[in-house]
């Protein structure tokens, strides 16, 4: 009987315990509903307020300033704008719609035998580049459809990078580095791309055929640092007074806030903003 009691006593424990870890582990599940629940509701909130502001495009002049004492960040450009089938060619008289989603690449909307210059408003001061339709014709052609759809402008100078003397720019969505583009990439237009002082360069991730929107501007010599490579498409020139406005934002360095992970290198001191791009074709 001793034995029977001991069992008894013993099973009842076992019983007790499984009881308690089962309530143990509902609490677990229901917390983590929970927790994805404001997950998702965080979620779609952000996803709300990013949306609104109508076709509109606009660019805030506030900005943001980064933690840790980093250099401010400008506020994503807002439009509703987007194309979902084939990209029509924008207007050349540049009054067409804003517009930052793109389904497709768009298609050749230049004339490679003609001349096309970007005249480059900016906070800073103005500058122009000769765009190279004859060694890049398709990066040039990107370049023109993207800046008469205005995707570039209210942009701001993303990053500086004063090791390789480099402005990087062209990310309307969330004015960092980290943009995720128009929705398509191009194709590279060769490779053993010697860098100087002016060049105009898509941006792009260590993959071929990544570039897509953003690009750098080499307002000093020290770009040559990437002969090395020699990846990076090189697709126009800026020359002349336009050189100084690009050193004059290039002196704005300020470094990066410490564990800032939208940040390369760092970026202006004051937000500087692509105000507009005109292209200008004879």
């Amino acid at each position: 009987m001793p034995n029977e009691k001991r069992q008894r006593q013993k099973a009842g424990r076992q019983q007790r315990q499984e009881q308690i870890r089962a309530a143990q582990k509902r609490r677990r599940q229901r917390n983590q509903i929970i927790f994805l629940a404001g997950v998702a509701v965080l979620v779609a909130a952000v996803a709300f307020l990013s949306t609104r502001g109508g076709g509109k495009s606009t660019s805030s002049k506030t900005s943001t300033t980064a933690a840790n004492g980093g250099p401010p960040t400008g506020k994503p450009v807002a439009t509703s704008e987007s194309i979902t089938g084939d990209t029509p060619c924008p207007k050349a008289d540049g009054s067409s719609k804003a517009t930052f989603k793109f389904a497709k690449t768009p298609p050749m909307c230049i004339d490679p035998a003609k001349t096309y210059t970007a005249h480059v408003s900016t906070s800073e001061g103005d500058f122009d580049i000769a765009l190279d339709t004859k060694k890049t014709p398709n990066t040039a052609n990107n370049f023109v459809v993207l800046s008469r759809y205005h995707y570039y402008d209210g942009t701001t100078i993303a990053r500086i990078d004063n090791s390789i003397d480099i402005l990087q720019t062209g990310s309307p969505h969330t004015q960092t580095i980290a943009d995720p583009g128009p929705g398509y990439t191009i194709k590279d237009e060769g490779s053993g791309f010697q860098y100087s002082e002016g060049d105009v360069v898509m941006a792009r991730s260590s993959g071929p055929d990544s570039g897509a929107a953003q690009y750098f501007l080499a307002y000093g010599p020290q770009v040559s640092q990437l002969n090395g490579q020699g990846t990076y498409v090189t697709f126009g020139k800026v020359s002349g007074p336009g050189l100084d406005v690009l050193k004059k934002i290039g002196a704005l360095f300020q470094a990066c806030a410490a564990g800032d992970q939208s940040c390369l290198g760092g970026a202006p001191s004051r937000l500087v903003t692509i105000k507009t791009i005109d292209i200008k074709e004879s």
